[in-house]
């Protein structure tokens, strides 16, 4: 569904955010992104919807490069789900749900407030699948929790039935139990629509918890691709806290002790 095709980023400073990374993520699997900070996951995600370019390599979606030509109409079929929530904290819930249509309603209309019938009830609908009763509609975004927020983000995010969803940490601020209810949401609404998810996190539990699969970054680069039950704690030890990567590949005996570990794909 997604591929990522010897992908390197290099920011104008000279800093390597993502070095030579190819991924296959397939229709409807749950991939979760995991690595120390500065690892490049949400570069990775960022290149999956066009929002960064990459130096050398390129993004192919369901067979379709990702390109100038093609980013619009991939777009609509590529949603994403963000760490501080993105919403228009002035605009109501029922506003910045029917939002997540921009991408196949004119700007004018949406600022207008003119959706179809049919849209609204979806809107409705999908605010009721994350939990959100119809008091909320009219609320202002801004003044609902963190946890409301974010399912605010998840009901946007599948407006338009998507084929893929990018979650860039979508739990970061939200405490443990609210975040699994979080990706709760996520991993349902997915697997009632086959929807693929690649979703960056933090916290190694969740991880295991709600990953189909399991890709660690450090430095740029993939150094661990397997299921939960594959990352074992001494995997996680390495990921987070052995040897840096150089740009020859070399690795130190830690990760020669876990070849797993040291796997790039």
């Amino acid at each position: 569904m997604i591929r990522f095709e010897s992908i390197t980023k290099t920011w104008p400073d000279g800093t390597k955010a993502l070095s030579d990374v190819t991924l296959d993520i397939p229709r409807g699997q749950f991939c979760v992104i995991l690595g120390p900070s500065g690892a490049g996951k949400s570069t990775l995600l960022r290149a999956a919807n066009g929002l960064m370019k990459p130096s050398t390599g390129g993004v192919v979606i369901d067979g379709t490069p990702l390109t100038a030509a093609s980013e619009k109409q991939l777009r609509q079929r590529v949603a994403m789900i963000h760490q501080h929530f993105n919403l228009t904290t002035r605009m109501s819930v029922a506003g910045n749900v029917l939002s997540g249509l921009l991408p196949v309603v004119s700007t004018a209309r949406a600022l207008s407030g003119w959706f179809k019938p049919e849209q609204r009830h979806k809107a409705c609908a999908l605010l009721a699948r994350v939990g959100l009763s119809p008091a909320h509609l009219k609320r202002r975004a801004g003044d609902l929790s963190g946890g409301q927020q974010q399912r605010v983000g998840i009901a946007r995010a599948f407006m338009l039935d998507p084929e893929v969803v990018l979650a860039d940490e979508p739990v970061a601020s939200l405490d443990p139990k609210i975040s699994r209810d979080i990706l709760t949401l996520i991993r349902d609404a997915a697997r009632e629509r086959n929807t693929t998810v690649l979703c960056s996190l933090h916290q190694v539990d969740l991880a295991r918890e709600f990953g189909d699969r399991i890709v660690g970054m450090r430095n740029g680069r993939v150094v661990f691709d397997g299921t939960p039950a594959e990352f074992t704690d001494e995997r996680v030890q390495g990921l987070y806290h052995g040897a840096q990567w150089d740009d020859t590949h070399e690795t130190t005996t830690d990760e020669e002790a876990s070849p797993r570990l040291a796997m790039v794909a």
